[in-house]
C-alpha cells in the first residue's frame, strides 16, 4: 500500500472509531443512582465529604439512623429543613452545626470507628 492510501485508511479508522466512541458514550449512560453517591456540605471550618455508601452498605444503616425525623412514609428530610446554618442560641433546636456534629461525632464515638478529630472530615478552607 503507498504511503497516501495508508494515511487516508488511518484518518478513516480513527474517525470511525471516534465516532463509535461518541455514540457509545451519548447510549451507554450509567444508571443514576437512587441516593447520593457522595455529599459535599460546606462550613467555615472547610468542606466535609460524605460519602452514603460507605454508611449504608458497608456500615448496614438504615436511613432512620441519622435522618432521625423521618415521616410514617418513605419520605427523608434535609437537615437544613430544620435546623438553622451555623450554631443556634435556640435551645429547643439545635443548630446545623452543633447537630451535625453532634449526629457525626457522636455516632462515630459510640460505635468505635471513624473520625472524631477535625481535620479528618474538614477539608482546609481556600
Amino acid at each position: 500500500m503507498r504511503p497516501d492510501n495508508e494515511r487516508k485508511l488511518a484518518v478513516i479508522l480513527g474517525l470511525v472509531l471516534l465516532a463509535a466512541a461518541a455514540l457509545c458514550y451519548t447510549v451507554l449512560k450509567p444508571e443514576v443512582p437512587e441516593e447520593p453517591v457522595r455529599m459535599l456540605f460546606k462550613g467555615s471550618a472547610g468542606d466535609v465529604l460524605f460519602t452514603h455508601q460507605i454508611h449504608t452498605a458497608d456500615y448496614d444503616l438504615d436511613c432512620a439512623s441519622c435522618h432521625h425525623n423521618l415521616d410514617d412514609g418513605d419520605e427523608e428530610y434535609n437537615c437544613s429543613e430544620c435546623h438553622e446554618p451555623g450554631a443556634s442560641e435556640d435551645d429547643d433546636l439545635m443548630g446545623r452545626t452543633d447537630a451535625m456534629h453532634a449526629q457525626c461525632i457522636g455516632c462515630h464515638e459510640e460505635m468505635g470507628a471513624g473520625p472524631v478529630e477535625c481535620a479528618t472530615c474538614h477539608a482546609t478552607p481556600k
